[in-house]
């Protein structure tokens, strides 16, 4: 298993949720659709040859965004990497993965 964890502006935090959702990610036993989610402020500053979602070349951009982690089985974290890509608004979003060990 695996906890995945990503970074998203409201505007998108919905919408990336429920891609990850429909390929199965946030499963915990008899529970689906499970996350946790805190809101808190991102920067980035577009560089030469990029195409940003917000901000503009070469100027630093901050910006409300949420931390959404969930659970992902082996057999969906890829698909659910591809799912988050697919969702996400920005060019490059920024995410976590770890594998998760049982004791």
């Amino acid at each position: 298993m695996y906890k995945f964890c990503y970074f998203v502006p409201e505007s998108h935090l919905e919408q990336t949720k429920l891609a990850l959702f429909g390929v199965g990610a946030g499963k915990i036993g008899d529970y689906d659709q499970c996350a946790w989610q805190v809101e808190g402020r991102g920067q980035f500053r577009p560089l030469a040859g990029s195409d940003p979602y917000l901000g503009a070349l070469g100027e630093l951009e901050t910006v409300r965004e949420f931390k959404v982690e969930l659970v992902c089985d082996d057999d969906v974290v890829e698909s659910a990497v591809r799912a988050l890509k697919q969702a996400h608004p920005y060019e490059e979003p920024a995410y976590e993965v770890y594998r998760l060990e049982t004791l």
